[in-house]
């Protein structure tokens, strides 16, 4: 096993002509694709791998300095891919992760069939052209809850950002991903994340993009999912999805899964 693929934990499961890659977001893991996974293996080489700073990776792998912006994990996804040497994959990549294929897709398009993004957003805060969802005010508000009581601040987020009270187990799972990170790490990823403006690159983005988002998310606004549409120069495509929250394939499965082959199996109709 090579470097890369220990410290991500690199999972590579079935075996088919096609490769798809499955990378998770902020606050969760690899296990976040659990209701997916039985739908691809038989037909897909599948990898999965966590994102360095994830609970389930060492901490002392986390290097604050490379992963204070979105192209210290662009590199690494292009690492394990050079490890596992395939030639291109279809990336399928939530939250922060779709950013991040998205980077990785500019350096090196040739590794890229596709992306398909799920709850993306290039940038969170509000400009006086651009709604993101966020004042710079609220986001200064949520790093000081994380900073002063950790768990505390997981309890209220998970159900904020899943969509549902404490007692769902989507919520249960996320609450408990989130929590296994280490607080200091959740808050550099948070605010690396949160602070970021990736809407420069977006003219720069060749591979095709299917575009995937809940009609109601409180980290990403519906607007999002268009504005990616509009200023992505390779071709892309919106479906906006009848479900809430913003890991629909944890809460939301049984919509999102036939979606999700839906995209994964098809290209864009030109």
């Amino acid at each position: 096993m090579g470097i890369a693929e220990e410290a991500h934990n690199v999972r590579v499961l079935g075996s088919g002509d096609q490769t798809i890659v499955l990378a998770h977001g902020f606050g969760t893991d690899q296990s976040v694709w659990k209701h997916l996974i039985p739908h691809v293996v038989e037909e897909y080489r599948v990898v999965l791998y966590d994102n360095m700073g994830a609970g389930t990776t060492n901490p002392d792998y986390f290097d604050f300095e490379r992963y204070s912006t979105l192209e210290g994990y662009a590199y690494d996804v292009i690492a394990i891919l050079e490890e596992l040497q395939i030639p291109t994959c279809v990336y399928v990549g939530h939250s922060v992760s779709a950013m991040i294929g998205a980077v990785a897709s500019i350096t090196r398009p040739d590794l890229f069939t596709k992306l398909v993004a799920i709850s993306a957003s290039p940038r969170y805060v509000n400009d006086p052209d651009y709604y993101g969802g966020f004042e710079q005010d609220d986001l200064l508000q949520l790093f000081e809850a994380m900073k002063s009581n950790y768990k505390a601040w997981c309890d209220g987020f998970a159900p904020l950002a899943v969509g549902g009270d404490m007692e769902s187990l989507a919520v249960q799972e996320f609450s408990r991903t989130l929590f296994n990170m280490r607080p200091d790490i959740a808050l550099s990823v948070a605010q690396t994340i949160f602070c970021s403006d990736m809407r420069p690159i977006l003219a720069h983005v060749t591979v095709p993009c299917h575009i995937i988002q809940s009609m109601k998310d409180l980290a990403v606004p519906v607007v999002v999912a268009e504005y990616l549409h509009q200023n992505i120069s390779g071709e892309s495509i919106v479906e906006v999805m009848a479900t809430e929250g913003h890991l629909p394939q944890l809460s939301s499965p049984d919509i999102v899964i036939p979606i999700l082959l839906r995209h994964i199996r098809y290209n864009i109709a030109v």
